[in-house]
C-alpha cells in the first residue's frame, strides 16, 4: 500500500501529465463545391486545406493553456448561392472558429453576411469579385487579386499587346462571370474600344450554338467569356466547329489544368487567361509546394490550392499570434498579419484585401498552361 506522501506525489505527476495532453480543439471550416460541374475546384481547394491543418498540427501551437488541435469541417456548397447559405449557418451552429471559404463569389457575398454576424471571421482564397470586401464586414478577407484587378489587366493586353478592335462579350450572369464581364467592358471603352455585342449563359449550360452562330456573323478578334472551365470547354469545342477563329479570354475561372481536358485539342495559343498572383513555379514557396501535393493527392494543382493553403496558415498564425482561438481576440491579429506563404507575402489592407496583388497572364501550348505576362 502507497503511503501519503507517495500518492500525492503520483497525483502530481498525473496531474502534469494531463495538463500536457490537453488538447484544444480548433474548427477550421471550410466549403467550396464538391459536387457537380466545378467539383475538380472544390476538391483541389479542400486538399490544400487539408495540407495546412496537418502543418498546423505539426506545429503543436499552444492556445488558451493547452495545444492546439486543428480540424476542417469540410462542406459542399455545389457553387449553389441558396446552399451556400444554408451550409454557412450549419458551420455558425456548430461554432467553428474560422471559415476558409468559399470558392465562388455568388456563394461568398450571401455567406459573408451569415459568418459577420456569427462572429466568425472569413478568409476566402478564390471568390474575386470586388464586392466581397466593399461591404463594411470587418471580418472578411481575401488572398487573391479581385476582379477589379483582374479585368483591367485583360482588358489592357487586349488593346495594348493583342491589338484587338472587334470584341464579344459573354458571360454566365453569376456573382463572379457578369461583374468581370463589366469590369472588363468598362475598361475597354476608357481604351476606346465599343464592344460589337453582348450575350449571356449560365453556370450549368454546355450548348452555346446560338449565341456562337449569332457571334459568327460580327467576325469578332476576341470572345470575352466571363465564368468558369466547365463553360469554356465545350464554348471552344463548338467555336472550331463554327470555324470561329477568335481568341477566347477570361478570368482564373478558366485559367485551370482541367481546361485542356475539357477543351481537348481546341485549347492553345488561342487561349488568354488571367489569374491572381504569379504563375506556381514563381510563386516563392510554388515548387516545394507543388512537390509535396502531387506525392500526397496524386494529381496536377488546378488554380487555388496554394492559396487556400496560406488563408489556413494565416489563419492559424493570428491565433498563435493572439494566443487564442476566440475570433474576437485573434480578429485584431489577423488584420495586422503579415504572413510569409506559399504565394508570397500576405498582408491586408483596410478592407481586407491582399497588399500588393498580381495578376498572371496566361496561354496554353503542348505542355499546358504557361504565364505569358505578369501585371500589377
Amino acid at each position: 500500500m502507497l503511503k501519503p506522501s507517495a500518492l500525492l506525489v503520483l497525483g502530481l505527476c498525473c496531474s502534469v501529465g494531463n495538463a500536457q495532453a490537453k488538447e484544444v480543439l480548433v474548427k477550421i471550416g471550410h466549403i467550396a463545391p464538391l459536387s457537380g460541374p466545378q467539383a475538380h475546384y472544390g476538391k483541389d481547394n479542400e486538399s490544400g486545406a487539408r495540407m495546412a491543418i496537418d502543418d498546423l498540427n505539426a506545429m503543436k501551437i499552444q492556445l488558451e493553456g493547452g495545444t492546439a488541435k486543428f480540424q476542417l469541417v469540410a462542406e459542399d456548397d455545389a457553387a449553389d448561392p441558396k446552399t451556400g447559405a444554408i451550409v454557412a449557418q450549419k458551420l455558425c451552429d456548430q461554432k467553428v472558429n474560422g471559415i476558409v471559404g468559399h470558392l465562388n463569389s455568388g456563394t461568398t457575398i450571401p455567406a459573408s453576411r451569415i459568418y459577420y454576424d456569427c462572429g466568425i471571421p472569413q478568409i476566402t482564397p478564390s471568390a474575386t469579385t470586388p464586392k466581397v470586401t466593399q461591404q463594411g464586414f470587418e471580418s472578411v478577407f481575401r488572398v487573391i487579386a479581385h476582379d477589379g484587378v483582374l479585368g483591367v489587366a485583360l482588358a489592357k493586353y487586349t488593346v495594348s499587346d493583342m491589338k484587338a478592335k472587334r470584341v464579344v462579350v459573354i458571360d454566365d450572369r453569376t456573382g463572379y462571370g457578369q461583374p468581370l464581364a463589366d469590369i472588363f467592358v468598362k475598361q475597354l471603352q476608357a481604351n476606346g474600344i465599343k464592344v460589337l455585342e453582348r450575350h449571356y449563359t449560365n453556370d450549368k449550360a454546355t450548348d452555346f450554338a446560338a449565341i456562337l452562330t449569332a457571334v459568327k456573323r460580327v467576325n469578332p478578334d476576341v470572345i470575352f467569356y466571363g465564368g468558369m472551365d466547365a463553360q469554356a470547354g465545350p464554348m471552344l469545342r463548338q467555336m472550331r466547329q463554327l470555324g470561329i477563329k477568335a481568341k477566347l479570354i477570361g478570368g482564373d475561372g478558366i485559367c485551370t489544368t482541367e481546361l485542356t481536358r475539357l477543351g481537348g485539342d481546341n485549347v492553345g495559343s488561342n487561349v488568354l487567361c488571367a489569374e491572381g498572383g504569379v504563375a506556381l513555379s514563381k510563386m516563392p514557396g510554388g515548387p516545394a509546394f507543388e512537390k509535396r501535393f502531387k506525392a500526397r493527392f496524386k494529381t496536377d494543382i488546378q488554380v487555388y490550392a496554394p492559396f487556400v493553403y496560406d488563408a489556413v496558415m494565416t489563419m492559424g498564425m493570428a491565433m498563435k499570434a493572439a494566443k487564442s482561438a476566440d475570433p474576437r481576440k485573434y480578429l485584431p491579429k489577423l488584420k495586422d498579419i503579415r504572413y510569409e506563404g506559399v504565394i508570397g507575402t500576405i498582408a491586408f489592407d483596410e478592407v481586407g484585401d491582399v497588399r500588393n496583388a498580381a495578376v498572371t497572364l496566361n496561354s496554353y501550348g503542348p505542355q499546358g498552361k504557361f504565364p505569358l505576362k505578369v501585371m500589377n
